[in-house]
C-alpha cells in the first residue's frame, strides 16, 4: 500500500506542476534593466527556484560589494519592481497544470498520501496562481486543506526562515501533518536548488523533472534519485521503486 511507504510529497510550481515558458525569467530580465542591473538569463535561469528576494540580493552584493551602505534600498526597489511586473503577468494571464499533474496528484490524495506545493515564490503572487488554477479551494487562512480540495497545504518561501535550498519548507509541511521520517517523504521539482532540497530534507526521493527550467543534461549533473520527462512519471517511478502492487 503506497501510504505505508509514503506519508508525504512535496512538489514544486512553476515548471514542475504548472506550466513556465519562461516568464519568470523575462520579469526578471526586465526588472534588472529598470534598475540598472546588468545580467544574464544563463544568470538568471541557475537561480530559479531560489526565494526571490535572494536572488536580487545575489546581484546586487556583487555589484555594490556587501557593506554598501545603499545594498538594501537597491534590493528592495529592484524587488518591488519584479512583484509588479510578475504579478501584472499572472494577473492578465491564464496558467495551466503540467502534462500529468492533476493525475498524479488525484492518485497520491486518493491513496492516502498528502500532496504539499512549494515554491520559491512569495505568497502574494502564490495566491494569485492558486486562484487562477482553482487550486485554491478548500484550503483555510493557513493554506492548510480543510477536506474538500485539491492540494492538502501551500507553502511559500516568505513563510520560513529560508527559502531552497535549505529544508524549512518541507519542514514545515512535516510539522503540519506530524510525519517525524523525511524517509517517508518525496520532493520533486525543476530546478537544481528543488534537488538539494530534497537532499537537505533527507527525503526518501529527491527526483527532477526535465520538462521545466532545466534540461535533463543541466540536472543530471546533480546529485538525484531520479529524472522524469514530465511530474506526471512519477506515479510509474513510485510503483517501480516501491514495488507496489495493485497501485
Amino acid at each position: 500500500m503506497l501510504s505505508d511507504k509514503i506519508s508525504l510529497v512535496v512538489f514544486d510550481m512553476a515548471g514542475t506542476t504548472m506550466v513556465d515558458n519562461g516568464e519568470i525569467e523575462d520579469c526578471f530580465l526586465e526588472a534588472c534593466v529598470q534598475n540598472g542591473l546588468n545580467v544574464t538569463r544563463p544568470q538568471i535561469n541557475a537561480m530559479m527556484g531560489w526565494s526571490k528576494i535572494a536572488v536580487f540580493q545575489t546581484f546586487w552584493r556583487k555589484k555594490l560589494g556587501e557593506n554598501h551602505p545603499d545594498l538594501e534600498d537597491k534590493v528592495e526597489e529592484s524587488f518591488y519592481t519584479f512583484k509588479d511586473l510578475l504579478e501584472a503577468h499572472y494577473e492578465n494571464t491564464k496558467q495551466h497544470p503540467t502534462e500529468g499533474a492533476v493525475e498524479v496528484i488525484n492518485w497520491l490524495r486518493k491513496n492516502g498520501v498528502k500532496v504539499v506545493l512549494n515554491t520559491g515564490f512569495y505568497r502574494e503572487v502564490t495566491d494569485i496562481i492558486l486562484e487562477n488554477l482553482g487550486w485554491d479551494e478548500g484550503l483555510d487562512e493557513n493554506y492548510v486543506s480543510t477536506g474538500d480540495s485539491f492540494i492538502d497545504m501551500s507553502i511559500t518561501s516568505d513563510e520560513v526562515a529560508k527559502g531552497r535550498p535549505h529544508p524549512f519548507m518541507i519542514h514545515k509541511a512535516m510539522k503540519q501533518f506530524g510525519i517525524t521520517d523525511p524517509k517517508k517523504v518525496v520532493k520533486i521539482g525543476d530546478t537544481p536548488v528543488d534537488l538539494a532540497e530534497g537532499r537537505n530534507a533527507k527525503c526518501l526521493f529527491s527526483l527532477g523533472v526535465t520538462n521545466g527550467s532545466h534540461t535533463k543534461a543541466e540536472l543530471d549533473r546533480l546529485d538525484n534519485d531520479g529524472l522524469l520527462p514530465t511530474v506526471g512519471h512519477l506515479k510509474g517511478y513510485l510503483i517501480e521503486k516501491l514495488k507496489l502492487e495493485n497501485a
